[in-house]
């Protein structure tokens, strides 16, 4: 009995690990309002993720992470830069005008311009239930970027985030390959580093920012470097090795209830109906063409598998492949598909 209850103790952990992430990472876009208040989006990144470096590098000194060769080292430094550092800015200043809540619906995007990039670069063919997805997903767009404004003005901001999440979607193509030499953590770490060394750019005039900001504002941006940006990666990389990748990707779809739930409590922030109405059919749309590109992993899992060998060969801009990895995947490989769903 006691084997038996230790066990099933063990298997919460994953899920446990996974519901934590969700947690983290949906904090975040309220957390970036918060921080907001006292710091110009640009200082907000540069300090954010200059604390998730530090948290990052304590746990490289710890777990001895392994140094790059130097091609994969320029890669993730590209990539950080690009779905990182101008994923970073870009959201924080759409966030100016735009709700956490609504932000976090169009963040989840992502995985649409990943699907359309596989159908230009791979040839992949996208059914009809994928093209009505992507047309789901981007009226939902048009609803939020039209929501509580006069006339048919088109909010920049809305638009901003949009090109954020395209950006984190270049991320995803550019870590597919290189995730197949490192793990999750070791990728994240490199890039992250990457990305504050780009930020730097930004610094003059963070330091009067910090001494002008108040305590809470300060203490805001720093969580969303030690915990979202570092800490969210290191519980994802643990449930990712406990559970398949489509369990593990479920759990994706709470995080913008999350964001509602702790920006109301955190900011007492709740956007309007019409921006909500876009936001339930942006997920919508996402929900179906991952299911629909879900279906084909599992029908064709010898398919996958070549593809994914034929993609660690390619150059980054044709290795796309499948959000999900089929069944019966490699850990590693069911770890580097599920991760790349992950704006961090």
């Amino acid at each position: 009995m006691k084997t038996m209850a230790k066990k099933k103790g063990r298997d919460l952990r994953p899920y446990l690990s996974a519901g934590l992430t969700m947690v983290l990472w949906a904090s975040a876009f309220p957390g970036i309002r918060a921080g907001l208040h006292a710091y110009s989006p640009a200082h907000l990144a540069v300090l954010r993720y200059a604390a998730a470096s530090l948290t990052l590098g304590g746990y490289a000194l710890v777990k001895h992470l392994r140094l790059p060769g130097f091609r994969d080292l320029v890669r993730m430094a590209l990539l950080g830069l690009v779905g990182i550092a101008y994923y970073g800015v870009a959201l924080n200043t759409g966030e100016l005008s735009v709700p956490s809540a609504v932000a976090s619906f169009l963040i989840n995007t992502a995985p649409i311009f990943v699907a359309l990039a596989a159908r230009i670069w791979l040839g992949e063919r996208l059914h009809r239930l994928g093209w009505l997805g992507i047309l789901i997903s981007f009226s939902g767009v048009a609803v939020i970027a039209w929501s509580g404004m006069a006339g048919l003005t088109i909010d920049s901001h809305a638009l901003l985030i949009v090109s954020a999440a395209f950006a984190f979607s270049l991320y995803v193509v550019g870590q597919k390959p290189l995730l197949t030499r490192y793990t999750a953590v070791e990728f994240a770490t490199y890039a992250v580093w990457a990305s504050a060394c780009f930020l730097l750019f930004f610094f003059p005039g963070l330091p009067e920012e910090i001494r002008a900001a108040p305590l809470r504002d300060t203490l805001a941006v720093i969580y969303l470097g030690v915990f979202p940006a570092a800490l969210g990666y290191i519980t994802w990389a643990y449930a990712l090795a406990h559970l398949p990748a489509s369990r593990a990707a479920s759990f994706l779809y709470l995080q913008p209830l999350l964001v509602l739930g702790i920006a109301w409590v955190w900011l007492g922030e709740w956007p309007s109906v019409l921006a909500l109405c876009g936001g339930v059919l942006v997920l919508a749309g996402v929900m179906v063409v991952n299911a629909r590109r879900q279906g084909f992993a599992e029908a064709s899992p010898l398919r996958f598998r070549a593809e994914r060998l034929r993609a660690s060969r390619r150059p980054w801009h044709a290795c796309l492949s499948n959000s999900v990895a089929p069944s019966g995947a490699d850990p590693r490989a069911r770890e580097q598909d599920a991760q790349s769903d992950q704006p961090s």
